[in-house]
């Protein structure tokens, strides 16, 4: 399950140096319509690219489904790629998500690289070999386990990126730094997000990948401790699939930044994760990500989408702890009534 993971200023030379290592009949690079536009264009100077066939699929989240991924099948198929051939992911979460299942089951799979475009696929995303589409309303409900072969990180073509693109990101990595230790985190929070040096944020990344790729090098099918990368997501991803149903989608990093808040404060009730701590990483949330609104009308709605999570293997919801910054109790639970007192306490550290 290991992968190699690739910090580069030079992205092309990057490139060719990586495909150099393989034999392969047919290259094929997988964008979105934004990709496309923006980031294919950064490897005009690769060798290996030129020759490679484009495969383009819509962007954003809501096209991470079975008929994108048919199509992606049906051009693969259709362009004659064999069990030989080759794919680059180059994308966001989106792309590298369904790329590398695309990837995984074609001719029962084919070898991939990841090219995360977006802050938040390098971090989270294109690193750990979790692969998949959205299903029957659900994030991720159809995947596989299938790690790229290199994942090749650049802070280049993160200059293309929008505020709230990199802020989506920012929040995994808040989510790293909680898990592993106060001086990752504290670095975090010190942060200026309101003009981001890429060059610096790029010493940053490589410390949170490495936090991400320490624990899947542990823990790859996710059986123990890479359960702690799921902090966060139980809430974040009730949120994210309730703005998808309300025509008003957030942001997969939002989401996450909202629902880490929710399960500190969970954390708070189970493990005495402390309060002060929470209440700083609340305002740092609320200036930079806003709320996300919701009230105690919504709240058997998102349980009811918590139910439906992965992680779950009884009747309650199954969530990832923390006692303290770095001190991680997985497989805990909470019911009903206690994620309602944590939505309770949310809005009222939100002002709703």
């Amino acid at each position: 399950m290991s992968q190699a993971i690739l910090f580069t200023r030079h992205v092309n030379k990057t490139v060719d140096e990586a495909l150099s290592q393989y034999n392969y009949d047919k290259l094929f690079v997988l964008t979105d319509t934004n990709t496309r536009q923006y980031a294919l264009p950064l490897l005009g100077d690769s060798k290996a690219i030129k020759d490679a066939t484009v495969i383009t699929i819509e962007a954003d989240d809501t096209h991470k489904n079975i008929d994108t991924l048919c199509a992606v099948w049906l051009e693969l198929s259709t362009r004659h790629a064999t069990r030989k051939s080759f794919l680059i992911n180059l994308g966001g979460g989106m792309v590298t998500d369904l790329g590398g299942f695309a990837a995984s089951t074609f001719k029962r799979g084919i070898r991939y690289i990841n090219i995360p475009t977006t802050l938040l696929g390098a971090i989270d995303a294109a690193v750990g070999g979790k692969t998949g589409i959205n299903f029957n309303g659900l994030k991720n409900e159809i995947g596989a386990f299938n790690p790229a072969l290199a994942v090749i990180i650049s802070t280049r073509f993160f200059a293309t990126l929008s505020r709230e693109n990199l802020l989506s990101g920012y929040a995994e990595m808040l989510k790293h730094g909680l898990i592993s230790n106060p001086a990752i985190y504290n670095k975090l929070l010190d942060g200026d997000l309101s003009t981001p040096d890429l060059d610096q944020m790029l010493q940053l990344i490589k410390e949170s990948v490495n936090v991400k790729e320490e624990i899947v090098k542990n823990d790859p099918f996710e059986k123990n401790i890479r359960k702690s990368l799921n902090l966060g997501h139980t809430v974040g991803h009730a949120f994210e699939s309730l703005s998808h149903e309300r025509k008003k989608p957030v942001a997969h990093g939002y989401a996450v930044a909202w629902g880490l808040i929710c399960e500190l404060l969970i954390s708070h009730f189970q493990v005495q994760f402390p309060i002060d701590t929470i209440r700083q990483l609340a305002r740092f949330v609320y200036e930079n990500y806003g709320a996300f609104p919701i009230t105690c009308d919504d709240y058997d709605h998102l349980y009811e989408l918590m139910t439906h999570d992965k992680k779950n293997d009884s009747e309650a919801v199954n969530f990832t702890l923390l006692a303290d910054i770095g001190d991680v109790k997985i497989n805990q639970t909470a019911n009903r009534s206690e994620i309602g007192i944590a939505f309770d306490l949310y809005r009222e550290l939100f002002h709703m």
